[in-house]
């Protein structure tokens, strides 16, 4: 315990899923958390839940891909703690399995303003405050869908390959500046996000094949991805920078994937 003592954490999309148990496990680890959600009465809980833990919290109600709402959380956690050392962007949605050809450009335009345009806007607007300290990390939640087809919709994917090259392209920009900038990339992972995979299994009894597709045979659950981010989070990753680590059962060795027809 501890690994995070003295250091001041934003965790977006911390309503549910990945988002919460990485916002929990920051606090136990001894970090003063932001939680950030759009959905209040759930970023509401999990601050309950930390704060219950004995952790230190506050939440926050807010759009990641609005301009003015993420420069507001920022400002907040640097004003309430006096300054910002770690921010996860783990906020995304999936958009769920629309035909290609029904995609329209509003679809694919929500998409990347949740699951991209949040990321460059938590980067862009939390790096001045840890350029300024000297140090920094900086971790975003991309998927295994960013890395080979076959694991996710075409927007979805697009976005999370998006997510990836972001990363790769900031970490070099903060050349020099000890700010360290890392993705995550979630196999099948049990969310919110993907509970319509799951509660349809389930319907069909088929639940124990879900995640039989990597070399586990089974799926993740997401306090196995915020025990990733708490790594990257720490001074323990101290070395890890531009780096998009996959954590999905072996699942990206090969994306193997059924027939269609």
């Amino acid at each position: 315990m501890g690994r995070l003592s003295g250091k001041r954490a934003i965790v977006t999309g911390a309503g549910s899923g990945i988002g919460r148990a990485s916002a929990v496990l920051f606090a136990l680890e001894g970090a003063k958390v932001v939680a950030v959600d759009r959905v209040e009465d759930a970023v509401d809980e999990t601050a309950a839940i930390i704060r219950k833990a004995g952790g230190t919290v506050t939440s926050v109600a807010a759009d990641v891909g609005n301009e003015e709402a993420v420069k507001g959380f920022i400002d907040h956690c640097v004003e309430q703690h006096g300054g910002l050392d770690v921010i996860y962007a783990n906020a995304g949605i999936s958009g769920g399995m629309v035909p290609l050809a029904e995609q329209t450009v509003d679809y694919w335009a929500e998409i990347l303003r949740i699951n991209l345009i949040g990321p460059f806007l938590a980067i862009k607007h939390a790096a001045p405050h840890m350029i300024r300290q000297g140090k920094g990390s900086i971790i975003c939640t991309a998927s295994v869908a960013g890395l080979r087809a076959n694991a996710g919709g075409t927007p979805y994917s697009a976005s999370k390959a998006g997510v990836i090259s972001l990363v790769q392209t900031t970490a070099n920009e903060f050349y020099g500046t000890g700010v360290r900038v890392n993705a995550i990339c979630p196999g099948l992972i049990e969310t919110g996000m993907t509970k319509p995979i799951f509660d349809n299994a389930r319907a069909r009894g088929t639940d124990t094949k879900i995640g039989q597709l990597n070399p586990l045979k089974r799926y993740g659950v997401p306090e196995e991805i915020a025990h990733m981010a708490l790594f990257l989070a720490s001074d323990d990753a101290s070395y890890v920078n531009g780096q998009a680590i996959a954590v999905d059962g072996g699942l990206s060795s090969t994306h193997p994937f059924a027939g269609r027809r």
